[in-house]
């Protein structure tokens, strides 16, 4: 039996009932997250995914969405020294979300959010989304919103950080504590820069050295951070979301390809 949240993504749905809900206004979600990136030794390499999925459903509830398989290859050059780790060059990834975003909104959906929950994506992203109407995409980015911003700066005790952290680590203790194994958590070293590179896991001359793959501390992080910081993120896509939807559309309705075939 399928559930409430079935409903809202297209890889669970027929065609024709993606097409109805197309035909009655459903905007989309297409969602950004690696499956294949090291998020050191206590997240598995799904991190990301697993956050943009989690983000998209709910934001899918609230705005009455359809959401798009996600794309789980992109641009991540920081992580590939470690196993199971890919990246696509930049203009690759730019390419493929231009066209899987072209071609969602050619299929009749009158808004597009992409849900981004990548660093190193953002870019690569925003130069994708220039070439489209402005009037009908938005790109999300989850860790740029201002209530998460406030509540970050609020919580984090650690020094440093941006990558499998106390702050990404306790998102992921709220919304998937099966997966988190707090007794592998390691804190990366003080990097000898203040934007880290291509992390190593092997070469410990680097400025980028380390060894679980972690960027900050894990260690501090905490279920009630966690559920504060999910909290913030959802109020902030909410927002955005709103003020998409709220833009008068130019586009025409579609017709529904159900009725035309049936006659």
């Amino acid at each position: 039996m399928g559930t409430d949240t079935d409903r809202n993504f297209i890889e669970r749905l027929t065609w024709d009932e993606v097409a109805r809900r197309i035909t009655e206004g459903a905007a989309a979600i297409l969602p950004i997250g690696a499956a294949a990136k090291q998020h050191g030794f206590h997240l598995p390499l799904n991190t990301d995914r697993i956050q943009a999925e989690w983000f998209a459903a709910k934001l899918a509830e609230r705005i009455d969405a359809l959401v798009w398989p996600t794309l789980t290859y992109g641009y991540y050059p920081a992580f590939t020294e470690y196993a199971g780790s890919s990246s696509l060059s930049a203009s690759t990834f730019e390419a493929v979300a231009h066209e899987i975003a072209a071609g969602i909104l050619d299929g009749g959906c009158r808004k597009l959010l992409v849900l981004n929950t990548g660093i190193s994506t953002l870019a690569p992203v925003e130069r994708a989304l220039a070439r489209l109407d402005a009037g009908k995409v938005m790109h999300l980015r989850i860790y740029e919103g201002p209530r998460y911003r406030r509540a970050a700066e609020a919580l984090a005790a650690q020094g440093h950080g941006s990558h499998a952290d106390e702050l990404e680590t306790s998102l992921m203790l709220a919304l998937a504590p099966q997966l988190v194994d707090m007794a592998r958590a390691e804190a990366s070293p003080a990097l000898k820069q203040d934007a880290p590179g291509r992390l190593t896991p092997s070469d410990k001359n680097s400025p980028n050295y380390s060894r679980s793959g972690s960027y900050g501390d894990p260690t501090l992080a905490t279920l009630a951070k966690g559920e504060i910081l999910l909290a913030a993120i959802l109020d902030d896509l909410n927002e955005q979301a709103a003020a998409l939807m709220a833009e008068p559309s130019t586009a025409k309705p579609r017709s529904n390809p159900i009725r035309s075939l049936s006659r």
